[in-house]
């Protein structure tokens, strides 16, 4: 039994910058992860067969990565019970909304739920709200989490406020 309690798929090695967000996130919030390469098209049996275990190893919920046509998400979401969050990754010419399009257009009886393309990072808070439902930890984290965005928010305001929109951004220029 794996420790982790999310999955973090992608198609390719070059979706890893992307997905790092994912995981990068997970570790701030102190939740178990794992990472894999996979491929819908490359490798479908073995996909597929990770899908159907990853409710026996622990895992709560599957994010999956993909860019063009992007269809790991839906194989992965076919073959298992649980939460699936797609995440399109920008690639070729339409930038990854073909990408968007393929995760995002499930028929009935197989969601995947879809963040914005390249939406890494909101992939790995949705997959936490999700744990959060039973985990009051995560749920502390989390509240933690946003409570820090909105007093960065404020900060910056009261940053604009002082300075004036012509110094704010030069200083932010700086940076």
């Amino acid at each position: 039994m794996s420790k982790a309690k999310i999955a973090i798929f992608m198609g390719s090695d070059s979706d890893l910058p992307i997905m790092k967000g994912a995981a990068d996130f997970l570790c701030e919030m102190a939740i178990p992860y794992e990472v894999h390469i996979s491929s819908a098209h490359r490798v479908p049996e073995a996909t597929a067969e990770f899908a159907k275990m990853a409710e026996e190893k622990g895992i709560e919920v599957l994010i999956a990565g993909a860019g063009g046509a992007a269809h790991l998400a839906g194989v992965m979401a076919a073959h298992t019970i649980l939460p699936v969050i797609g995440v399109p990754i920008a690639s070729g010419a339409l930038n990854g909304v073909d990408a968007l399009y393929a995760t995002v257009q499930m028929p009935p009886g197989i969601p995947v739920a879809t963040v914005a393309v390249n939406g890494a990072k909101n992939a790995a808070i949705l997959a936490a709200q999700i744990l959060a439902v039973k985990d009051p930890a995560i749920k502390e984290n989390l509240r933690s989490y946003k409570e820090k965005m909105a007093q960065d928010v404020k900060k910056k305001d009261e940053k604009l406020q002082k300075l004036g929109i012509t110094d704010y951004l030069a200083e932010k220029v700086k940076k």
